[in-house]
Order: C-alpha cells, then sequence, then structure tokens
C-alpha cells in the first residue's frame, strides 16, 4: 500500500528561457514532507546571460530534460516506486532550475535596459503559473467534495485558499508541529508548497537586484560584484538557518522559505558566473555535468525520509543540479546534454509543471476514495495523470502564454491571473462552508435530553447504553465537527509544542482560592479540561495547568518519534523544579505515553512507572497529594473518520476493549500501587462500558484525533470525574450546568 507521504514542493515559471520548477517528493502517508509540484518557467526563445553569452538567443534542451528527470523522480516516488527514497529530491532540483532560469532573464533585462521591470516581471510569472494552478485547485475542490468525506474538507479547502494565495507553505508548517494534527492525512494540495516557496523568494530576489544594480550606479561600478553581494546575503544566512532548523524543528524545516531561498541561489549563482562556464575546458566539462547529473541519481537512490532535510544533505541533488547547468554552457556532445536534450525527455519536461500540479491531487484523492493505493495502481494513477496535465498545457497554459494580447499588455497578464486566483480562493472557501451543509442536528441544541455518558448508570460496565449501535438518528459532534470538538485550552496556547521546552502556564478557577490545584500532562490530560474547569468554577479551586504534547510528567527518558524526547526531559525538570518551589495542594496528572527507555536501552511500561513514581516521590514529600486520571484505549483508527464512512453500520467503528492494555494506564497503575498520597481515578467503562468500545454513545461521538475523547463527551463526564476526585482525597461537589 502507499503512504502518500508529503515531502513536496512545488514549481516555477520563468516566462523566457527554460520551463523550471521544483517539485515535491514523498508518499502518501509518510509524515510531513509529502508532496511537489514542478514549477514552470516559459523556455524562452532567447536569453543572453550578464556575462555576455556567445549566442544571444540559446534555447537549452537540456535544461528542459533536467526538468524531466526532477519531475520523474517525483512521481515515482509519490507512485510509490520503493527503489526511489530520495525521489523527493527532485523539488531541490527544480528550486535550482528556476534560480537559474529567473536570474538569467532578469540579468539579461539588466543588460539590455539597465533597469528591471517589476510590474513586466510579474505579469510574465502571473499568465505562466496561475492559469493552470487555478484550474487544478477549482477540480482538488470538486474531487474532494465528491470523493473524501467532510470530515477533510474544512482543512483542505483552507489548504486549497492558501495554496491560490502562495502562503501555503506556512500552514503545513504549522501543522507539521502540531501535536492534534498528527493524524492528518497528506492534503491534495500540499505539493503546492513549493509554489508558495518560489514566489515568496521572487518578492524578494528582483527587489534585491534593483537594489545592487542602483548601488552599482552610485559607487560607478559595474553591477556584477554588487549583484554577487546581493545574492550572498541571500544564500548565507538562508543556508545557515537551513542548517539550525533541520536539527531543531526538522518538521518545519522542510516547508519553510527561508530554509529553502539558497537553493535557488545556487541557480542565481550560475545564472551570475555563465560567462566563466562558457570557457570551461571540454574533458572538464564533461565531468562536471555528469557528475552532477550521478548526484541527483544518488540523491534519488541513497537518500530517504528519514535524512534530516534540506539542511546540508539538500546540497547534493542542488549541486547536482547546478552542474549539469553549468557544463551546458560548455559542452553539449559527450555531456548530460546529448541525453537530456532528446525529444522525449525535452516533452515530458515542457509538460512538467502540469504534470506536478495534477497527479498529486489524483493520488491523494485516489488514495482517500479507495483506501490506499497499491505500487501498481499508483503507477497507473500517475500514468493518467498525464491526460488533464496535457490538456490543461494545451488548453489553459499555452494559449494565454502565447496569447499577444495577454504579452503586450501587463495589466492584462496581472488581471488574468488575479481572476484564476480568486478562482481557488473561492473554491477552496466554497468546500469549507460546505461542512455546514452536511452537519445535521446539533446534539447541543438537544435541550433537556441526556448526552454521553450521562445516559449510563452509577455502574456503567455493561450498561446497555452503552452498547455498540449501527445506527444513531443524530449525533454530536458530528464527524465533520469532531476534529474541532477540542478543550479550549488549545485556543489559550495552554499547551506547548513538541519542539520547545518553555512552559507555559494557564490560570483556571478561583485565582484567589485557597485550594491550589496543579494540572500536569499532555493532551490526555488536556482531554479533562472541560470536565475540570467547571469543578474548579464551583468549588473555588486555583488550578494552574502545564501541558506539553505527547510528553509524560516522569523522570523516565520518553521517546518521540523513535529518539529520545529530549524538550520534553528539560521541560519535566522546569516543571518539577517550579511545583517544588511552591508546592501545590494537589496534582492532577494524566498521560498518552505508557513506556519509558530503561538502563538497558529497551522501552518498558516498568521504565514508565519507575519514572513516573520518582516525580511523584518529589512532590509528596512536600505534602502535595496527587491524583492520577487513567489514560483511556487507543482505538487503532480514527474514529471519527470511519463513522463519516459508515453512518449506518457504526459497530464498524468499534473496537475491542483490550486496546485498554496499549494505552498508558498499565504503567499508571504500576505506579500508583504502594504510594501513600497518589490515588487514581480510572473512568474507562464510562468510556467503553461493553466488551468492545462503542465509537456513540448518547448520541455524542465519543473520539476525535486518535484516542482523544472529544470535549462534548469529556463534559458528559464531569460527575463522574468529581466522584472520583472525592474518593482520591480532592473534594469535588457538581451541581450541573456544564453540559
Amino acid at each position: 500500500m502507499i503512504a502518500l507521504s508529503i515531502r513536496e514542493t512545488s514549481p516555477s515559471p520563468t516566462d523566457e528561457f527554460a520551463t523550471s520548477g521544483p517539485y515535491g517528493h514523498g508518499r502518501l502517508g509518510e509524515s510531513s514532507r509529502d508532496a511537489v509540484v514542478p514549477g514552470a518557467a516559459d523556455q524562452a526563445d532567447g536569453s543572453s546571460t550578464a556575462d555576455g553569452a556567445r549566442r544571444s538567443s540559446l534555447f537549452r534542451g537540456d535544461i528542459e530534460g533536467l526538468r524531466a528527470v526532477a519531475v520523474g523522480l517525483v512521481v515515482l516516488y509519490h507512485a510509490g516506486i520503493p527503489f526511489l527514497p530520495g525521489g523527493f529530491a527532485g523539488v531541490d532540483v527544480f528550486f535550482v532550475i528556476s534560480g537559474f532560469l529567473i536570474t538569467t532573464q532578469l540579468v539579461s533585462e539588466v543588460d539590455r535596459a539597465g533597469t528591471i521591470s517589476l510590474v513586466r516581471f510579474y505579469a510574465r510569472r502571473a499568465k505562466r503559473l496561475l492559469p493552470a494552478a487555478g484550474v487544478v485547485l477549482l477540480v482538488t475542490a470538486v474531487l474532494t467534495r465528491l470523493l473524501i468525506p467532510s470530515t477533510r474538507w474544512k482543512e483542505i479547502g483552507g489548504d486549497i485558499a492558501g495554496s491560490a494565495l502562495y502562503a501555503v507553505n506556512w500552514r503545513f508548517a504549522d501543522r507539521a508541529v502540531d501535536y492534534l494534527a498528527e493524524d492528518s492525512q497528506p492534503s491534495p494540495v500540499q505539493h503546492f508548497w513549493s509554489l508558495a516557496v518560489e514566489e515568496q523568494f521572487y518578492l524578494v530576489w528582483p527587489l534585491l537586484i534593483l537594489a545592487g544594480v542602483v548601488v552599482a550606479k552610485l559607487i560607478r561600478s559595474l553591477p556584477k560584484p554588487t549583484l554577487w553581494a546581493c545574492l550572498a546575503l541571500v544564500i548565507i544566512p538562508s543556508f545557515a538557518w537551513s542548517l539550525s532548523e533541520t536539527v531543531n524543528v526538522p518538521a518545519r524545516a522542510f516547508f519553510e522559505t527561508t530554509t529553502r531561498m539558497w537553493e535557488l541561489g545556487i541557480g542565481a549563482a550560475v545564472a551570475l558566473a555563465a560567462g566563466a562556464f562558457t570557457r570551461l575546458p571540454r574533458a572538464l566539462a564533461i565531468g562536471v555535468g555528469w557528475g552532477g547529473l550521478a548526484a541527483i541519481a544518488a540523491a534519488g537512490l541513497l537518500v530517504t525520509a528519514d535524512t534530516p532535510w534540506p539542511g546540508y544533505a539538500a546540497a547534493l541533488p542542488a549541486i547536482g543540479a547546478a552542474a549539469v547547468i553549468a557544463a551546458g554552457f560548455a559542452v553539449t556532445g559527450g555531456g548530460p546534454a546529448s541525453i537530456l536534450g532528446l525529444r522525449p525527455f525535452r516533452w515530458v519536461g515542457g509538460l512538467s509543471y502540469s504534470l506536478y500540479l495534477w497527479h498529486w491531487p489524483l493520488l491523494v484523492v485516489a488514495t482517500a476514495y479507495l483506501g490506499g493505493l497499491s505500487v501498481a495502481r499508483g503507477l497507473i494513477v500517475a500514468a493518467v495523470s498525464v491526460v488533464p496535465a496535457w490538456l490543461s498545457a494545451r488548453f489553459v497554459e499555452n494559449p494565454l502564454r502565447h496569447s499577444a494580447a495577454v504579452s503586450r499588455s501587463a495589466r492584462l497578464a496581472l488581471s488574468v491571473g488575479a481572476n484564476f486566483t480568486l478562482l481557488g480562493v473561492a473554491a477552496g472557501l466554497v468546500l469549507v462552508l460546505g461542512v455546514a451543509s452536511t452537519q445535521g442536528p446539533a446534539g447541543s441544541t438537544q435541550h433537556g435530553v441526556a448526552l454521553g455518558a450521562a445516559v449510563l448508570g452509577d455502574e456503567p460496565r455493561n450498561d446497555a447504553a452503552g452498547a455498540v449501535v449501527d445506527h444513531v438518528a443524530w449525533m454530536t459532534p458530528t464527524p465533520a465537527q469532531a476534529t474541532a470538538d477540542v478543550p479550549e485550552a488549545y485556543a489559550a496556547g495552554c499547551q506547548q509544542g513538541t519542539e520547545k521546552a518553555e512552559v507555559v502556564t494557564c490560570q483556571y478557577g478561583d485565582k484567589n482560592g485557597k485550594v491550589t490545584v496543579a494540572v500536569v500532562g499532555d493532551s490526555k490530560m488536556v482531554q479533562w479540561m472541560p470536565a475540570l474547569q467547571p469543578l474548579a468554577e464551583q468549588n473555588g479551586w486555583r488550578v494552574v495547568t502545564y501541558f506539553k504534547a505527547a510528553c509524560a510528567f516522569s523522570l523516565a527518558t520518553t521517546i518521540y518519534n523513535g529518539e529520545p524526547y529530549e524538550s520534553c526531559r528539560q521541560w519535566n525538570g522546569e516543571v518539577l523544579r517550579r511545583l517544588k518551589a511552591d508546592p501545590p495542594d494537589f496534582m492532577i496528572t494524566s498521560q498518552g505515553q505508557g513506556k519509558g527507555r530503561d538502563a538497558g536501552g529497551g522501552v518498558t511500561t516498568k521504565a514508565m512507572a519507575i519514572g513516573l513514581r520518582a516525580v511523584w516521590s518529589e512532590l509528596t514529600s512536600l505534602k502535595t497529594k496527587i491524583v492520577v486520571v487513567a489514560d483511556n484505549a487507543p482505538p487503532g483508527m480514527n474514529v471519527y473518520e470511519c463513522v463519516e464512512k459508515n453512518p449506518e453500520k457504526l459497530s464498524a467503528c468499534s473496537f475491542d476493549r483490550g486496546h485498554y492494555a496499549a494505552g498508558a494506564a498499565p504503567a499508571q497503575h504500576a505506579a500508583v500501587k504502594g504510594q501513600a498520597n497518589v490515588r487514581i481515578v480510572d473512568l474507562f467503562d464510562a468510556i467503553c462500558p461493553a466488551d468492545r468500545c462503542a465509537p456513540v454513545i448518547g448520541n455524542v461521538l465519543v473520539y476525535r484525533q486518535g484516542s482523544h475523547i472529544t470535549a462534548t463527551y469529556a463534559k458528559s463526564l464531569t460527575p463522574r470525574l468529581a466522584s472520583g476526585l472525592s474518593k482520591a482525597r480532592l473534594p469535588a461537589k457538581y451541581a450541573g450546568g456544564a453540559n
């Protein structure tokens, strides 16, 4: 099965030289690096370099062929070909090509006119990029509405609108480090992130070139030295930042413009040094060219999704692409150009922008609709995408690109581009608004009706009201609303993300209350806040929260994404220091992590239990009483998505009660044993009363992301939590009104 992973990239157009652009990478489902789009740079009939290349009119067929290599890497990688684990590096090749082509175009204009026209520059890009992109975004919105569950419409609609505005890479960067979005599926427009990177770069680079030209005139110098200085201002800080971010926040680094600008800068450097490359000895040029192509191939074959990216590793395909382009100035026969310039390569290269735009949405939609794709089916879908790619190139891109009227009028070109941009934005917004039309009766409007756990008796285990059924008349939240049915603590910024160790706190209840309660843990503790908040208010507690995503409050070494969770260790140390400096009366804690690393390197429940007891003892020695809220069972699937697909057979979305052992509860129960001032509250019977855990109880959808329960269901457990806390020696009165 193909896991559509999203190492992605985007296209870039240069209206006049070889077509260029980046492509993304990623197989649907791997991590936050999953898709790519090719950029498009129109091949000009002629373009001269700043160094005065020997011909004023030069068509670089080898660059067109290099685009074919790059898009081939990306498409085959996305289709699931196992021997190309680094196919996503094709996008880095496209960044270099685009940087070269655009800079060649701009510097040629400086040579001819002594300056550049920003209006004409953006008009060329608008007519080249935006029409095809707008059409793809519109079609993607329609396919999403028809074939993808409504649970994803809001997110995808926002992605489509962000893609149309060329800012979507930052949206994906934020999602990549959003713990609540960890179960998000690849977006059908995720490959637009690279387009966004390019277009943001081209808001800056032409201005720097203009500045360099002005400075050169002021100091009465040729523009070349000042342009090199301007380029250094791009490459050096961007590469340094790329190295830092790739180590510290790798998920964000993949999508950020600032970590990618150096790659486009390498292409720009080749353009500035073009004259020198024309003088390369033939033998050297042949060796450089084939070496560059070998570097690109090595990246595709040897780099994997586990390789930190972009960082220093991205220099392999980037410098490889630069070498191929540079060699082509000096030699064609005998060099890579003799292969890349062949008609089949040039045909694919000419179609690469359109092919990049179309193949990824079709792969994602097919994966969502069919529940997965084999490699064979992935290749079929990728091959089929050539059809809409050719049609859009033939009937959308080329007619507008070659239109005499559009070419003569920059205003008309910008207008055409703006209208196609609005088309994409509108398509995304319509998809977002379409969620409301599918939502049905909301449970919150059913006044006087018992909801959720309120339908269960005092002893919920085996209560018939909690049995699995195949159909309910209505539910709240609906599957489409599930991921938004979260504690308000998230919107308030009360949980630290996975990357940082800084402690953030929030306060609830009575800020001057006589009883101070510290609430500490990860998102599995946050999920109880809808029930804790009314108890804090009604009992006059002063509640202070300490939350960090995926971080158990334990002295055990926690593992996250296969590695020791260093920021969690640091965060735990600081939280413990604060609690010891001003001990609370009570601490309520929970977690989703059930195992820790032991001294022998194993990851065990016992190690986590030992770590929990160690941190608790630090506080109980200071007279703080501790209440542990036991973890609930992980379903092993996204229940809300299953419910969306099976509204008449909800039993398909139930799971065995035995999943309880796979959560953190076993470690929590083991740690509590023998601890005098530690009690545990376990409400699992009220979450899963039957032998199979029901997805809907009392007309309330129980689960949202992963094993987290919805805020609505958590609220319905408020009286039971109050009773459990009271038995654990934290008197908690509840007068109702929370639901």
